[in-house]
């Protein structure tokens, strides 16, 4: 018996347009959708003969789809393996595609959005940041280029292990609860840098010098400085994380932060 199978080349051809076109074509109804058939236009080609099979596999993957685009990728990884047994006989229909799909594209996201977007970012930009304030342009060029290589490795890999091990082993990570741990701890992590972001680029202090008998005492460098530096910094910040609580709107809390910079600024306080 015949079979069909997929090289390497077809499945990094099949990454490469998700990884290029992941965001390119949005839409209300479906979102990604029109990326994932897109993505997967080399897997079809190449696994199915008649022009009919392929409209068939094309229009199976234009369902609803939206996922965090670089750990997303391991859902088209699965997708790729499903659509190669599938090619060779194994009894996969279109609603295990969509179930499959479907059931990770949210956990997925989690990870997703919380590793890319919460925990690699900010570090990234911390260290680039720093870099930048001395004069040094090489802070936004290391930026871009570490950007590129770490989201391009994390994609391509868990593409290729999606691929390699199917469905089955994205289903045990799934399972007992691994997920949540993981988003868990990455949330973490992810605050611990936000809060260190807070101190280091938040430069709020008090100004006034007070007069005691004569010599001059700095509220700031003299005490709050040698007590908790950035103490001023994280006291802003969890009272704007108390009205982001409390209901207030983030254009209402931009202008109430406007107002107290120039009055307090006017006043010579801070």
């Amino acid at each position: 018996m015949e079979t069909n199978n997929l090289s390497k080349s077809d499945v990094i051809k099949s990454w490469f347009n998700w990884f290029m076109f992941a965001q390119s074509n949005y839409n209300y109804e479906r979102l990604q959708a029109t990326a994932f058939a897109h993505s997967m236009l080399p897997v079809i080609k190449k696994l199915y003969k008649t022009a009919e099979e392929q409209k068939e596999g094309v229009k199976r993957h234009l369902s609803f789809f939206n996922t965090e685009p670089i750990c997303g990728s391991v859902i088209h990884g699965v997708t790729v393996a499903m659509e190669e047994e599938r090619a060779n006989g194994k009894p996969i229909s279109d609603q295990a595609f969509n179930g499959i799909k479907t059931g990770l594209m949210g956990p997925v996201a989690g990870i997703g959005d919380t590793l890319t977007q919460g925990v690699i970012t900010p570090i990234m930009l911390a260290i680039c940041i720093g870099i930048t304030n001395n004069n040094n342009i090489a802070g936004p060029i290391i930026f871009v280029l570490a950007q590129f290589f770490i989201m391009t490795t994390i994609s391509f890999s868990l593409w290729m292990n999606g691929y390699k091990y199917g469905r089955i082993a994205v289903e045990q990570i799934m399972e007992g609860g691994k997920i949540n741990r993981v988003i868990e701890g990455a949330s973490i992590l992810g605050t611990l840098v936000m809060g260190g972001l807070v101190g280091r680029f938040i430069p709020l202090q008090f100004a006034a010098n007070l007069d005691l008998g004569g010599m001059q005492f700095n509220l700031q460098a003299d005490l709050l400085d040698k007590l908790m530096p950035g103490l001023i910094p994280l006291v802003l910040t969890l009272a704007v994380l108390k009205m982001v609580k409390a209901g207030v709107s983030p254009i209402k809390l931009m202008g109430i932060l406007i107002a107290f910079g120039a009055i307090t600024g006017i006043l010579g306080i801070f």
